[in-house]
């Protein structure tokens, strides 16, 4: 991973000068004033760990996986949200870790924290580094220290149950060699999120994952049926059947707990066979409205297909959609729909054509293979677009949130409303201009789905506080039109506090009663999730 940006520095994109050009035309985007800070310029903290500290977690690990060079320290400073980026790019690597251990087993993962509570050690679970959300950023006031717990070595595919269709894998796969593991038995998870290159099992489990294929193969808490997590207190063994009337399904606790409850170490996992045939289309709908009731329509009455996502007004003019015709239809007009089927021929072929009918009788417009193809090809991406976007000097950013279908449209307003004034130009005579909103809806349910936005801006002066600004008045914008803070980015520090008015006084009580007999120390992410 790049430690300034994402994913691999080879595939980083430069944007065209008629890109650039239209940035500056259309938002008023000017070139940063300073280059970013190069790795050597990243500011880091002196280790704050004593001698005796890290003695004792060499001997919990090993030597040689207890590290606290400067490249692994700063390689796991802080995740991949744009606020973390512009501070890494400012050479700001004030909230690195002291030391980074690498831990081989369950075991060794119980005696770290044994060791980090005795010695009063904060302890930041790290598994891709791919948060958005602020969930790796640990509150380290009144702790002797902080570590980052990386799982790269627990990466075993330790069984597979084809009866059950059950597989046990470690947290610290990446979601791509998972895949690969699973392939040699014919079999896939189908969880493909935008950070699949690079996110592990145990992120996906512990933020509540939920992938692009999501409307097929579910949301990756739906495949959990089975986990083991190391606490300061002991071992948790969670799962023992598909469904359980056993008192409240404790599973629940760890999944979404963003490791303030627990250290993941291994997980069972539903698996469904690969599938034969892939494919992918485009349809069109007139506006974002009628799409949406397409969508309802399918996700309540079906047929479901595997990839259901549509893009609004603004982000199918963008970049969704090719522009000129395809299949003798104006793309570049309307919605976008993409719409993938994953399974057998037969099965494939059954529910396009059940879908083709219901969405052409709601006014939809096929596009054919084309947009459906290039979706696919280029689904990992966008990171990789947002980055070139920072240079440039625009604030780039994402947020996501759900709520049930009656409320999407208010919601989807406010979010837009929202992020137009709070990142707009505060002189309106201004160079700067309106931003740029975009937004596409995904993981369907029969009850609702999820709004995925984007936003393009121009850069202040400060961009950090202009989108910490932002954040916070969205964050109050989506609770007041009752969506959730999150489907699945997760909480974080950024949304904690918005959390709380999600889940009320009493809410927060419970989690803190929980934090409280799992970790009594604290020990474990200080900061994140617990308001």
């Amino acid at each position: 991973m790049l430690w300034s940006g994402w994913g691999d520095p080879a595939k980083a994109t430069e944007l065209p000068q008629s890109v650039r050009k239209l940035l500056r035309e259309l938002l008023g985007v000017r070139e940063p004033a300073a280059p970013p800070a190069s790795f050597g310029e990243v500011r880091l903290g002196p280790v704050a760990l004593s001698p005796l500290v890290l003695a004792d977690l060499r001997k919990a690990v090993g030597a040689d996986h207890v590290r606290f060079d400067d490249d692994t320290r700063i390689r796991h400073t802080r995740g991949k949200s744009t606020p973390d980026l512009l501070r890494m790019r400012a050479g700001d690597g004030s909230q690195a870790p002291d030391a980074v251990l690498l831990p081989g087993s369950h075991e060794e993962v119980l005696e770290v924290l044994r060791v980090c509570e005795r010695h009063q050690v904060a302890v930041v679970p790290f598994g891709g580094g791919t948060s958005v959300v602020g969930g790796l950023a640990a509150d380290r006031r009144g702790f002797a220290g902080v570590v980052a717990l990386d799982l790269a070595r627990l990466d075993r595919l330790v069984s597979v149950d084809t009866e059950s269709m059950i597989a046990e894998l470690e947290p610290g796969l990446r979601a791509p060699q998972a895949e690969q593991l699973l392939a040699g038995h014919g079999l896939t998870l189908g969880h493909f999120p935008q950070s699949y290159e690079y996110a592990t099992l145990g992120g996906f489990a512990a933020a509540r994952s939920s992938g692009q294929a999501s409307a097929g193969y579910g949301r990756f808490d739906d495949m959990v049926v089975g986990v083991t997590v190391a606490t300061p207190r002991g071992t948790l063994e969670f799962g023992r059947a598909p469904k359980s009337a056993a008192g409240p399904d404790l599973r629940q606790l760890v999944l979404g707990s963003e490791g303030a409850f627990g250290v993941i170490t291994s997980l069972r996992l539903r698996v469904r066979r690969a599938p034969v045939a892939k494919v992918y289309e485009g349809w069109r709908f007139a506006s974002f409205k009628a799409g949406t009731a397409a969508l309802r329509r399918l996700a309540q009455d079906g047929p479901t297909p595997t990839v259901l996502r549509l893009s609004d007004e603004t982000e199918t003019m963008v970049g969704l959609a090719k522009p000129g015709e395809i299949g003798g239809v104006q793309a570049d007009a309307g919605c976008l729909a993409i719409l993938g089927y994953e399974g057998e021929d037969d099965d494939v072929a059954h529910r396009r054509e059940r879908t083709a009918g219901t969405l052409s009788s709601l006014g939809g417009v096929y596009l054919g293979p084309e947009p459906g193809e290039a979706w696919a090809h280029g689904r990992f991406a966008a990171p990789y677009l947002r980055d070139a976007l920072l240079s440039a000097g625009a604030t780039v950013e994402t947020l996501e949130t759900a709520c049930f279908w009656s409320g999407i449209p208010r919601l989807y307003d406010a979010v837009r409303l929202v992020l137009s004034v709070a990142l707009g130009p505060a002189d309106p005579a201004g160079e700067a201009a309106a931003p740029l909103v975009m937004c596409h809806l995904s993981h369907v349910y029969a009850t609702g789905a999820s709004l995925y936005f984007t936003v393009v801006a121009a850069q202040s002066d400060d961009p950090v506080g202009q989108w910490a600004t932002a954040k916070r008045a969205v964050n109050e914008a989506i609770v007041l039109a009752g969506g959730t803070i999150s489907h699945h980015h997760g909480v974080g520090t950024d949304h904690r506090a918005a959390y709380a008015e999600e889940i009320g006084e009493l809410g927060v009580e419970i989690l803190r009663a929980v934090k409280q007999r799992l970790d009594p120390a604290g020990i474990l992410n200080p900061g994140i999730l617990i308001p």
